[in-house]
């Protein structure tokens, strides 16, 4: 039987030793994980990161999380372009120009602070937090987008959902989270070397992983404010368009494609 797969549980040690033999692959500097909310993609880089590092390697993980714009920009971005721009996560929400300079400082094996995002407070923490690397052997970058390209005009049209329909009926924010798709990301892109996908086994998945996320969160800061299941259920409709891009064709543009079932295990095993 395949093993369990669960964020507390983490994933098979084979298949992280795998992952990390890939992310060692020659001229590999930079290596993107990937994976739509919940599917393990943070717990399996912290997993990576630890056995390369038990192996004597300078190892750095950055999160496309961490690059969020702070509250007050993203509030900003709202009033002048579109209400929704206020929620983080989709594609308009990051500072990609930080992104990349992190990115490039951790290329070049120079000192640089890595940004945090406190997803319960919802801003960045304070640059004097950010944990500084002086040099790194290897970055792990993970995200649930990355490398998804944007989606033509034809596919914009008709909304997809509750939010779509009743709160971006003209379009507008989902224009403008692909035409960000489209312009600002595929530089901070450029900068993974290879990319792992871990692929669900569809969007019908991520609700329930979100909550499950959303619920570990809380109990990491007992007292902490966070989403209740309806609020969960609301945020990841944001994501829905571009996730099921990501799902339409991340699986020819990454490197490995790692397939999971419902309940994150690897199908067939752990076999990359």
């Amino acid at each position: 039987m395949p093993p369990r797969v669960h964020p507390a549980a983490g994933f098979d040690a084979a298949l992280v030793a795998q992952v990390l033999a890939d992310a060692l692959s020659p001229g590999v500097h930079v290596y993107g994980i990937c994976g739509l909310q919940g599917s393990g993609k943070s717990t399996l880089a912290a997993q990576v990161a630890a056995l390369a590092r038990s192996r004597g390697l300078r190892v750095a993980v950055l999160s496309v999380d961490d690059v969020y714009l702070l509250r007050g920009e993203r509030q900003r971005l709202a009033r002048r372009v579109h209400p929704l721009l206020a929620t983080r996560g989709p594609p308009g929400t990051h500072d990609v120009a930080l992104g990349c300079a992190t990115l490039d400082a951790l290329r070049a094996r120079t000192p640089v602070a890595l940004p945090r995002f406190d997803k319960l407070a919802d801003t960045r923490l304070p640059p004097s937090r950010w944990r500084r690397v002086e040099a790194a052997d290897l970055t792990l970058f993970e995200g649930w987008f990355l490398c998804t390209p944007p989606q033509d005009e034809a596919g914009l049209r008709e909304p997809i959902n509750a939010i779509e329909r009743d709160e971006d009926a003209d379009g507008a924010w989902r224009r403008h989270c692909n035409d960000a798709l489209a312009h600002d990301y595929p530089a901070l892109w450029s900068r993974i070397d290879r990319l792992l996908f871990l692929q669900p086994p569809g969007f019908e998945t991520v609700p329930q992983w979100r909550w499950q996320q959303e619920e570990a969160l809380k109990a990491q800061r007992p007292g902490a404010r966070g989403m209740d299941r309806a609020g969960v259920d609301r945020f990841v409709q944001l994501f829905e368009r571009v996730s099921r891009q990501a799902l339409r064709t991340l699986p020819g543009i990454a490197d490995r494609t790692l397939h999971l079932d419902a309940g994150r295990r690897p199908v067939g095993g752990c076999s990359l």
